[in-house]
């Protein structure tokens, strides 16, 4: 039986300070939880928001981290689908699997396993599903960049993984291939549509490879930096803009014959670089001196561009309130949005599927392997983009 009594942990101290430390192991809570040795584990850009001090009810001393695989080693003695040795990939959202939502499918709005409820009331008017290492306003869970990682409700989550199988290839079951899968789901793509895609970073490149599953006929991807740009051309067999070189919406008139794209998805969130555009410098002094908590650029300019009656998908993840959003042009320009946290559990089996037959293998976005010792390092590599890093796989 496992004997937990301390392990190594990336912990939050405050804005840009992370620190691995030495915290007690995780135990057994509940009778549906489990235990997991985790092998492999990522830094998500989501987690970037964290570490620059824009996500709500974070404390000193919590762990980090969200997409983590790894081997079962206790159990609960109500956990009946897990024993120990089983290898398991673990989605970011937690769920109960019998709530109302839960029952639709819609496991990331699930009303039972966030202990940080009240908190999300307040801010958001329901309480949503929790998140490891996410704010304790979605439940305040210890996170998975570390040795050890306690899972609620074990036999909800978890998806067991057979041997022989590379972690780097299943390891974004837990978050960035579902992700871009029902960001490009969420758009509604009819066979020919034309795609266009905000950001190129990991979890645009999987919305870019679904985007062709769901029948597009053009994916345009945006973005400026040069290796996330190649990535999606060389991967992705993307049509690919510089946002530098170019205005975004003229660009996209032009290449669409003055319609727009059909599908826009925003994956970029509440931290766009708007490359001087003026409602980019407001943003940027804004949320700095604490007057906003977004910086919608990207929304914007997607609402302005897709065409009359498109749909835009936001899988990109926004905190609070956004700052002059053009609701008077997605208003008559009749536009649909489809947005949320994703609802992993319920693609994780689809997309595993897929790995198994051979149709995607998802470490193509792996650019980076380092030790969990090296984690503060591997968010400042991952961050200010350095030795061209697209995503970071860490080593307990």
């Amino acid at each position: 039986m496992y004997q937990g009594i301390e392990m190594k942990a990336l912990c939050w101290f405050g804005t840009n300070d992370i620190r691995v430390e030495n915290v007690p192991d995780p135990k057994i809570i509940n009778s549906h939880d489990a235990v997991i040795k985790i092998t492999s584990t990522a830094i998500c850009g989501s987690d970037l928001h964290i570490l620059d001090g824009y996500l709500p009810t974070m404390e000193k001393g919590d762990i980090l981290g969200h997409e983590p695989m790894g081997e079962v080693v206790e159990i609960g003695s109500a956990v009946k689908k897990l024993k120990v040795g089983d290898r398991v990939v673990v989605p970011f959202v937690i769920a109960c699997g019998e709530c109302f939502f839960c029952q639709k499918q819609l496991y990331s709005l699930c009303d039972n396993s966030n202990p940080g409820a009240k908190l999300a009331r307040k801010a958001m008017g329901h309480a949503t599903a929790g998140i490891f290492g996410y704010s304790h306003m979605l439940g305040g869970f210890a996170g998975g960049q570390a040795e050890y990682l306690r899972v609620p409700f074990a036999d909800v989550g978890p998806f067991k993984i057979p041997p022989g199988i590379a972690d780097e290839k299943v390891l974004f079951l837990s978050d960035i291939f579902p992700t871009g899968y029902m960001a490009a789901e969420n758009c509604g793509i009819e066979a020919g549509d034309t795609v266009a895609i905000w950001g190129c970073g990991p979890v645009a490149q999987f919305a870019i490879k679904s985007a062709w599953m769901f029948g597009a006929g053009r994916v345009i991807a945006i973005d400026n930096v040069p290796e996330r740009l190649k990535m999606a051309e060389q991967q992705g067999k993307a049509e690919t803009v510089n946002f530098d070189d170019v205005d975004i919406y003229d660009q996209l008139m032009q290449m669409t014959g003055g319609r727009g794209p059909d599908r826009c998805i925003d994956a970029v969130g509440c931290e766009a670089h708007a490359g001087g555009t003026l409602d980019g410098i407001v943003d940027t002094v804004k949320t700095a001196t604490f007057l906003a908590t977004d910086r919608p650029h990207v929304l914007r300019q997607a609402i302005m561009s897709c065409r009359k009656g498109g749909t835009i998908s936001i899988p990109g993840v926004y905190i609070g309130f956004g700052d002059k959003i053009p609701l008077g042009a997605a208003m008559n320009k009749g536009l649909t949005f489809r947005t949320g946290q994703t609802h992993v559990q319920k693609y994780m089996p689809l997309l595993f599927e897929k790995i198994e037959k051979g149709e995607i293998d998802p470490s193509f976005v792996v650019t980076h392997e380092l030790r969990l010792d090296d984690a503060p390092e591997a968010y400042n590599i991952f961050k200010e983009k350095k030795d061209d890093c697209i995503k970071v796989v860490l080593k307990p």
